[in-house]
């Protein structure tokens, strides 16, 4: 297997009740709470509650309804938040990081849902 989940990292610690979280959105899939160390005046956190490392990971291996499930929560989340562009928001960003070189620090598949600001080129060119 080409991806090793760690169960004690902090999301599968928030999965548990080890860790309290604030949460935005429960379903049957997926775990939705606010960031702690926020990017911008919302900032939310989207994974699911199977152990996932990354997106790619996720998708060759969940069953559709998880896959359904999760994106879905995901545009719930921008819809709560009131960012949803087509609702009255001004839109949003999704970041999902994988592995080393995309920065990835938790070893758990978690889509961030940052919104409330202008929010910048997320890479500068070079």
């Amino acid at each position: 297997m080409p991806y090793a989940y760690d169960d004690q990292n902090v999301f599968a610690k928030i999965l548990r009740g080890e860790i309290p979280c604030d949460k935005v959105l429960e379903t049957e899939h997926c775990l939705a709470f606010r960031d702690i160390a926020p990017q911008a005046p919302e900032h939310v956190l989207v994974i699911p509650k199977g152990a996932y490392v990354t997106y790619d990971d996720f998708t060759d291996r969940a069953p559709d309804a998880e896959i359904a499930d999760f994106t879905r929560t995901v545009t719930e989340v921008a819809r709560m938040i009131g960012a949803l562009p087509g609702a009255g928001g001004d839109g949003y960003r999704l970041i999902s990081n994988a592995g080393p070189t995309g920065n990835q620090e938790v070893p758990h598949l978690h889509i961030h849902v940052l919104a409330g600001r202008p929010l910048g080129r997320l890479v500068q060119p070079g």
